[in-house]
């Protein structure tokens, strides 16, 4: 049963809270640094090693057998991030790939992601306090607080560029103990000395790693370390054999669901509708008729049934009909569309990007108008959330697959009220994520119910509920005004955005350890700069604004693969097409005349034009292009399309991307290449809309998304470069949905504003 009350969208804000874990005394730049004084400037290794290994430094290990093991500390997903990094370590150490093997890091400062903790710096503060992230003060805040708040998460695509350099240089400073090893025991210069695969020889004398690790811990090393010259390796820009994939063919990697303990038993969970829901009543004699029932857990929101096995468990909540009650406003999409639309047209818009002088410029005979809609995403990975724990003597093991392990064991140690050292963390591979991940309300599920049980418990979320307690990318709505010239020329671009502070809610979950309506209620009314994420427009367009408008939507909001960029792009590049038909100028030449300060976007275009034989899109062609800058990579998509019968028929994507420096080379082509696909999935379905608090997805198979036999023939191409590597995980989602839109308005001269293209998900 549920209740509906005063809180709706468009409800005002309820007073800002401080962050108790990014400021301290309430203090702004200078008690930071005051207090900065007082905390530790050095930590320690905290890492695992037999007898026969040694540790060097943070992220290595080397075993007397020449085991070369590389301690990564962000979550393996599927990007690589196990393979990609161990790579850059190895290629300066010199090691032979054979011999390198890949472990997770444990929880240290000395594995905080600063890169991303500068990148979410807005988000941490306080909201009005937006200008103390202008300054180069707030980077350094934003650098030192991820150090000592352990700021260990893995997110936006920033593995490679946060710790390329750090497992360069720990690469560098093995190489160098090493070799002044050998050196040592030949009596002869290090600097004279060559190491490649794992063996270091001067002359015809040669010593292999294994060898050399106890005496290479006695050496010093220079100031500052040196590092190889750039091509020197023989691995950077090599498809070596990724570190997970064997593990992953024969079986043997260990998934969050694989774990198996003794006396070990099986829950599943029920939870009530979004909102502020109490579990009211349920039927426990309904389950003692299941065989292999055990038990029941009750948490205030929830309930699990535990079993001798998964299927058991949850049989047993069916028989129990669990009923809740929800208090507050139960989300329901023609509601949450009425808010996006009031926030846009009549709520008070924050801006965050203002370029020229915009008054003035628009005309009643020169103006272009568009609106757009994007539904709610779901995130839908193969391995629905899993976890498993042991509690024993006041203490919690717990197995799983996080990006945020640190938010893991404070969520776990919350809900048992222990000390968060008395939380023990296996970090696991995971079966996708796309960002899922970062939430960690099963933990603390998890933690409650083993130690009722006082036995080891693994407890899995039905795919139903899954998709009904996501956390959502947000759905959002957007206004563009263009002013154009009569040679075509856009004089003037305003955008307006309305959508949740979605990174606002996610980050008061994650740090702060509010739930959902929590995280909901004290966003309230705030701006939040990642809501125009995707929007720095690289056209030279003279007069631009952008705006956040913030709305209320009722629904758990978060990062989602390449997070508003999916659907901002979508607006942006759409809108573009709709100016250049407009202007009466094919789509390419419209974008490069407009591109005058973003050559590596501009090589990309003509790149994939050649590519694709691009043909303007024009006489009904089907062809659609689209482009996008995103974290230091760029990306452009012509999409070939038409709709049928049948529906949509995509006939090919192309695409040319600028990532820098490639370190693995296939690896990169399957991010792309599987963004691609997440994008166009995103085209067609991954969305939900709400009825009565809940989602109207419930299944997969609700979802709308691209069968294998619909994946049209995909074409990659990379521009070579010297560039610094980025992080490219993310960058092949946003610009297939507009890329697509464009191509079926080239064929049907019908314009899509919303995604999914096709409208309401059922």
């Amino acid at each position: 049963m549920a209740a509906e009350s005063d809180l709706s969208p468009g409800e005002p804000a309820s007073p800002g809270l401080n962050r108790r874990n990014f400021l301290i005394g309430g203090g702004a730049v200078t008690g930071l640094v005051v207090a900065w004084a007082l905390w530790p400037r050095r930590y320690e290794p905290n890492v695992a090693a037999t007898e026969n290994e040694q540790i060097f430094g943070a992220y290595l290990k080397i075993s007397e057998e020449g085991q070369v093991t590389v301690v990564v500390p962000q979550s393996e997903m599927g990007q690589g991030v196990y393979t990609v990094l161990p790579q850059i370590l190895a290629d300066e150490l010199g090691a032979d790939w054979r011999t390198v093997a890949v472990e997770p890091a444990p929880i240290n400062p000395l594995y905080s992601n600063g890169l991303l903790a500068e990148q979410w710096a807005e988000s941490l503060m306080p909201a009005g306090s937006e200008k103390l992230t202008e300054n180069a003060a707030m980077q350094w805040v934003a650098q030192n607080i991820a150090v000592r708040e352990q700021f260990i998460v893995t997110a936006d695509s920033t593995s490679i560029p946060a710790f390329a350099e750090s497992f360069r240089e720990a690469g560098a400073a093995a190489r160098i103990l090493l070799t002044k090893a050998a050196a040592a025991r030949w009596d002869v210069a290090w600097e004279s000395c060559t190491v490649d695969k794992g063996v270091i020889s001067h002359g015809e004398r040669e010593l292999r790693f294994g060898e050399l690790v106890r005496d290479a811990a006695t050496q010093d090393l220079p100031d500052p370390v040196p590092l190889r010259p750039a091509g020197t390796g023989q691995l950077i820009g090599q498809d070596v054999p990724r570190l997970d994939l064997p593990s992953k063919l024969d079986g043997s990697a260990n998934f969050a669901g694989d774990v198996r303990l003794p006396d070990m038993v099986f829950a599943a969970i029920r939870q009530g509708p979004i909102g502020d829901t109490k579990l009211k009543s349920f039927n426990r004699q309904g389950a003692a008729k299941i065989t292999g029932f055990i038990d029941v857990v009750k948490g205030e929101t929830w309930i699990a049934a535990v079993a001798t096995n998964w299927w058991a468990a949850n049989r047993a909540l069916d028989k129990m009909s669990p009923v809740f009650e929800t208090k507050g406003f139960l989300p329901d999409s023609d509601k949450i569309d009425t808010a996006l639309q009031a926030a846009l047209d009549d709520g008070e818009g924050i801006r965050f990007v203002s370029r020229g002088e915009t008054k003035g410029v628009f005309q009643k005979d020169n103006s272009v108008r568009a609106r757009y809609h994007a539904d709610a995403a779901i995130h839908a990975p193969i391995e629905t959330r899993t976890a498993t724990a042991d509690y024993k003597d006041g203490g919690l093991e717990l197995w799983m697959a996080t990006q945020a392990p640190v938010a893991a064991v404070q969520a776990a140690a919350r809900a048992l009220n222990i000390g968060q050292d008395r939380v023990t963390l296996y970090p696991m591979l995971s079966g996708g994520s796309f960002d899922r991940n970062l939430d960690n309300d099963i933990a603390g599920q998890v933690a409650l119910i083993a130690r009722q049980m006082e036995r080891p418990v693994q407890l899995v979320w039905s795919r139903a509920e899954d998709l009904m307690h996501d956390h959502y990318r947000a759905p959002s709505q957007a206004r563009l005004d263009a002013a154009m010239a009569k040679a075509g020329r856009v004089e003037a671009l305003q955008i307006k955005i309305a959508a949740p502070p979605s990174s606002r809610e996610q980050v008061r979950r994650l740090f702060e350890g509010m739930d959902n309506v929590e995280a909901m209620r004290s966003s309230i009314g705030e701006a939040d700069i990642k809501a125009i994420a995707g929007l720095d427009v690289p056209y030279d367009i003279p007069n631009l604004t952008v705006d956040h408008h913030s709305a209320f939507v009722g629904v758990p909001t978060g990062n989602w693969r390449s997070n508003a960029h999916s659907s901002n792009v979508f607006y942006l590049e759409s809108f573009i097409d709709e100016l250049a038909a407009k202007a009466g100028i094919e789509p390419l030449s419209f974008r490069m005349q407009m591109l005058n300060n973003q050559p590596r976007l501009a090589r990309c275009l003509t790149g994939v034009a050649a590519m694709a034989d691009w043909d303007g899109g024009l006489d009904s062609s089907g062809q659609g292009l689209a482009c996008h800058s995103m974290r230091g990579g760029h990306i452009a998509v012509i999409a070939s399309a038409s709709r049928g019968g049948t529906g949509l028929e995509v006939r090919r994507i192309s695409a040319t991307v600028d990532i820098g420096r490639i370190i693995h080379p296939d690896i990169a082509r399957q991010q792309i290449e599987g963004g691609i696909v997440f994008g166009l999935a995103m085209a067609l379905g991954s969305a939900t809309r709400f009825q009565n608090g809940l989602p109207t997805v419930k299944r997969l198979r609700d979802l709308s998304l691209p069968r294998l036999a619909e994946i049209p023939p995909i074409q990659i191409e990379f521009v070579r470069s010297e560039e610094e590597p980025v992080g490219y995980e993310e960058l092949g989602v946003p610009a297939v949905a507009p890329a697509v839109a464009n191509a079926l308005f080239s064929a049907t001269g019908v314009r899509l504003r919303q995604l999914p293209l096709f409208g309401e998900i059922s």
